[in-house]
């Protein structure tokens, strides 16, 4: 193999190589928020909350994570025998659409006809 091959191929494993130096990796903000939602999930087992009730809780929130880390915590749980403590602050329902204001409608007085000079 002549030498050129060999620089060339050496060349070309030290560039790609370097990928990750470039920012190619994953983002660390989608890993973070990831483990926030495993947090949360964990937390909604650990306080005896249902599954459901922590997806309806934390809407926007990746479900699946959620659902990850309530399974770990539910391990976790039965395989060291905890009990799980009651959560203290019951979810606030739901708050009503407000209504559409109500229109009011002024009327403009009428001037008075001036009484007729007698």
């Amino acid at each position: 193999m002549p030498m050129s091959k060999r620089l060339l191929i050496v060349l070309a494993a030290l560039l790609l190589s370097a990928c990750d130096l470039l920012g190619l990796g994953p983002d660390p903000r989608i890993a973070q928020k990831e483990a926030d939602a495993k947090a949360i999930g964990g937390a909604c087992r650990h306080g005896l909350r249902s599954i459901e009730d922590c997806y309806t809780l934390n809407k926007g929130i990746a479900k699946a994570a959620i659902f990850t880390g309530w399974r770990e915590m539910d391990e976790y749980m039965r395989e060291n025998k905890i009990e799980g403590i009651r959560a203290e602050i019951q979810p606030q329902p739901p708050a009503t659409a407000p209504t559409a204001p109500v229109e009011e409608v002024i009327q403009e007085a009428k001037p008075k006809a001036k009484a007729a000079a007698h």
